[in-house]
């Protein structure tokens, strides 16, 4: 597994669509935080705080996650490589998980460089150190496990189709739904009898709660949950396929 792990990373930097959309996620990050043409822009913010990085990361993870899980599988399939990977001495599962494991890597060295802006608040504000360390630190696991749901989902996706757009495609669809769409539902007002019910089965809800630094079982279990789900259900379908 450690072998195949290491083979797609190799593989995502080996070509230059990995790096591009690694650096597309940061110069975006950069344009709407520090750029002057941003109504985001950190510095025309009255306090030092990274609550806007927090709330834009997730919109733009949307996509960026989508972009880098696309080739997961749906490319094993159109090179026929997939039969070779089937043949290696590793359960189904086991090459699903590799995948898994080196996309999330991937987000988090994309993460990673993001660390430069608590940072610079740190000592740009008025009073050098007035920062609520422990909200961005939980905001920060917030976004891994955000990340880690995206991911998989991604893997999933691309078990579906041979076809890296519609791939894609598929993965902003169901990610933008689980994110946003149990929220837009418990707003409905045939459905006022389940607000609370419809908005926890959505990312969004369980996102939020980590964001405020509140590190709570119950929301680290849906996080887990939700990437065994489709990671389970990836395995699923390869298996079907290869029958």
């Amino acid at each position: 597994m450690i072998t195949l792990y290491k083979k797609e990373l190799s593989v995502f930097f080996s070509s230059l669509i990995g790096p591009i959309i690694i650096c597309l996620f940061l110069i975006i990050n950069w344009f709407f935080l520090w750029s002057n043409f941003s109504d985001f822009n950190i510095l025309d913010g009255k306090y030092a705080t990274m609550d806007i990085f927090f709330y834009i990361s997730p919109l733009i993870f949307l996509l960026f996650v989508p972009a880098m899980s696309m080739r997961s599988f749906s490319e094993e399939y159109n090179s026929g490589t997939i039969e070779l990977l089937m043949t290696n001495p590793i359960s189904v599962f086991d090459i699903v998980f590799s995948k898994f494991l080196a996309i999330f890597t991937l987000v988090v060295i994309s993460i990673v460089p993001t660390f430069i802006y608590t940072f610079s608040i740190y000592f740009l504000g008025e009073t050098i150190g007035n920062l609520d360390l422990a909200g961005i630190i939980g905001s920060y696991i917030s976004l891994l496990m955000l990340s880690s749901s995206l991911v998989s989902i991604g893997i999933f996706s691309s078990t579906i189709s041979s076809n890296q757009i519609i791939a894609f495609t598929i993965s902003i669809i169901i990610s933008t739904f689980i994110f946003f769409g149990f929220d837009f539902l418990s707003n409905i007002n045939a459905l006022q009898p389940y607000n609370i019910i419809l908005r926890k089965m959505g990312i969004q809800y369980h996102y939020t709660n980590m964001s405020k630094g509140l590190l709570q079982l119950s929301d680290l279990i849906y996080f887990i949950s939700l990437s065994i789900f489709y990671l389970m259900f990836s395995e699923i379908i390869v298996l079907n396929r290869k029958k």
